[in-house]
């Protein structure tokens, strides 16, 4: 038997900072070599960060790139590592490096490239068609990238079949939705079972625009059972010892025999790479390390909320956010999420009553406040709501209130939250949810205001879930607050059920429609009055310009607005 370790660098990565992410696999490859790991293996384009979009069309970002490599290839003296990068020749490869004592021993292409969801693979790389397996110490391994494993008949089941690997290595971006994480588990014990070999998965952490990347990197073993798991959303080692045969061999059988498997794959040839040992004979023990348990659902909802909205702030180099306190249960949980993310001196709120606040809006926002430690302040808006109402008079003469004044007052909010953005340096962390955002229920140019939005994919009642597990930690949300019926107090006792149904039935509609793409007549089979159905419908569809402004906010769900769903706002076309 061989012990064989592996590290995992489970890092966070900044897209264009290769620089920096180049220094930071060279500083996690010394710390590998320090414990005795035979191998180090970093996430898919840990170089460059993920998704680097069209940067890829820049000449000089790839040439960037190919020379951060040749300096981490230089830093393997002693180790073998996997690293991924952009592959520069007569194409371009999404690629994962297998570098040994100081050479490029390998390289593997990822074959199966994503053009789904929020992936666009195919508009940058060309698909890998060779495979590799690679020896040391007697223990054969094979590499991955991603996509890869998730096909029963992927590049894993070549290289297990025919090139007896024992090992699969698998580098992950792989973006966060609530509950993926199981659904992943179960994958990858599938493969590690039907491949008779362990799966090692490394994913990176971190948020990158609208993605967060959870981590969650998993060492599954041949029988499909977890020997190590990392931390969800924290950057961390992982270290493990993998007890391997190396003088016996299950071989799989393969019902469509060789030929058909790797057509399927389109991969035509599968090299052998013997590497020799450079792995230190006496290792130092393993350091000391709790089991990982996944986390809730909320838990890991809300973790993935506070990890988009710090990572988008301080990688874009922001000195904090300024909040809209309305009092309501958006902007109390938004608060609290940016205060997580952030610190309390970097978060201020800032309540605007109209003749319209009830009083307990304006003390449940100073409560959040006190009990968040943030700045507060309270900024009246009827001075300026009148004044423009006055100016507007001679145009509007005739015409009755409407929509047009409850707008207005939004507007007003939100000159407020840039004029302090201005002055302060800080960036506006607007407030509104999915189900909101989906129906249109927000103003352009009023609430809408922003630069990032934490909620941008929480449903509603999803926002109660998380401001409820929120006060397990601490009790900051107000209790009145979450119990309270929604409003956007812009007229008298309005109420958001005045305008929309109930949250607990618009929720499951929209996620039907948006989410699944089910049919009008599929939803109303479901129980739903056919009437309500049309309107919801008839609400998502005609908001889409709203969307298309509106600012990008953290991917919660399987999927979101934006890259996920591409709708055309000029559409003649209805359910």
């Amino acid at each position: 038997m061989t012990n064989f370790r592996v590290a995992l660098a489970q890092i966070n990565c900044l897209v264009g900072d290769v620089e920096g992410n180049c220094q930071r696999i060279i500083g996690r490859i010394g710390e590998a070599r320090e414990h005795g790991a035979d191998l180090v293996v970093f996430p898919e384009l840990a170089v460059t960060g993920y998704p680097p979009e069209d940067l890829l069309m820049k000449p000089r970002f790839l040439k960037e790139n190919v020379q951060a490599m040749e300096r981490i290839r230089e830093a393997t003296s002693g180790i073998t590592a996997v690293v991924g990068f952009v592959d520069v020749g007569r194409d371009i490869h999404n690629a994962a490096a297998v570098l040994h004592d100081g050479k490029q021993v390998g390289l593997h292409y990822k074959v199966f490239l994503p053009n789904y969801g929020v992936f666009d693979e195919d508009r940058y790389f060309r698909r890998g068609r060779t495979l590799s397996v690679f020896e040391k110490r007697g223990v054969i391994f094979g590499v991955g990238i991603c996509e890869d494993i998730w096909y029963p008949e992927g590049p894993a089941h070549d290289q297990c079949l025919h090139g007896g690997a024992q090992v699969i290595i698998n580098i992950n971006a792989s973006p966060f939705h609530a509950g993926k994480w199981a659904f992943r588990d179960k994958m990858l014990a599938t493969r590690a079972n039907d491949n008779t070999c362990f799966v090692v998965y490394l994913n990176m952490v971190g948020g990158q625009d609208e993605l967060v990347f959870d981590g969650h990197s998993t060492i599954v073993d041949p029988l499909g059972n977890v020997v190590a798991r990392g931390k969800a959303f924290q950057e961390e080692m992982i270290y493990a010892d993998l007890e391997l045969s190396t003088s016996f061999r299950v071989r799989l059988k393969d019902p469509r025999g060789r030929k058909e498997s790797l057509r399927r794959a389109d991969v035509p040839t599968l090299e052998h790479v013997s590497l020799v040992d450079v792995s230190p004979r006496e290792r130092p023990p393993l350091p000391a390390r709790e089991a990982v348990e996944p986390p809730s659902r909320w838990q890991e909802i809300y973790d993935a909320l506070v990890t988009g909205v710090g990572d988008y702030v301080n990688k874009n180099g922001f000195k904090g956010v300024v909040i809209g306190l309305s009092g309501g249960i958006d902007s109390a949980l938004t608060a609290a999420v940016a205060v997580d993310a952030l610190g309390k001196d970097r978060v201020m709120g800032v309540a605007m009553p109209s003749v319209y606040s009830a009083d307990e809006s304006l003390r449940d926002a100073r409560d959040l406040a006190e009990a968040l430690g943030i700045t507060f302040h309270v900024v009246p808006i009827m001075e300026a709501f009148n004044a423009l109402n006055g100016m507007l008079g001679p145009v509007f003469e005739g015409r009755k209130p409407d929509v047009t004044e409850e707008n207005l007052q939004a507007r007003v909010r939100g000159n407020v939250l840039m004029a302090i953005s201005n002055k302060f340096g800080l960036m506006v962390l607007t407030t509104g949810n999915k189900s909101e955002v989906a129906t249109g229920y927000c103003t352009l140019y009023g609430d809408m205001v922003g630069g990032y939005s934490a909620l941008k994919d929480v449903p509603k009642t999803w926002v109660y879930a998380l401001s409820r597990y929120r006060n397990t930690i601490s009790p900051v949300i107000p209790e009145n607050t979450i119990v309270r019926p929604p409003t956007a107090e812009l007229r008298p006792d309005q109420k958001d059920e005045d305008s929309l149904p109930p949250y607990d039935t618009l929720d499951p509609i929209l996620q039907m429609y948006v989410e699944e793409d089910r049919p009008m007549e599929d939803i109303v089979a479901q129980g739903y009055p056919e009437d309500m159905v049309r309107r919801v419908i008839r609400l998502v569809d005609f908001n889409e310009y709203k969307r298309r402004q509106a600012a990008p906010g953290v991917k919660i769900t399987a999927r979101a607005f934006g890259k996920d769903r591409r709708m055309p706002i000029t559409n003649k076309f209805r359910q």
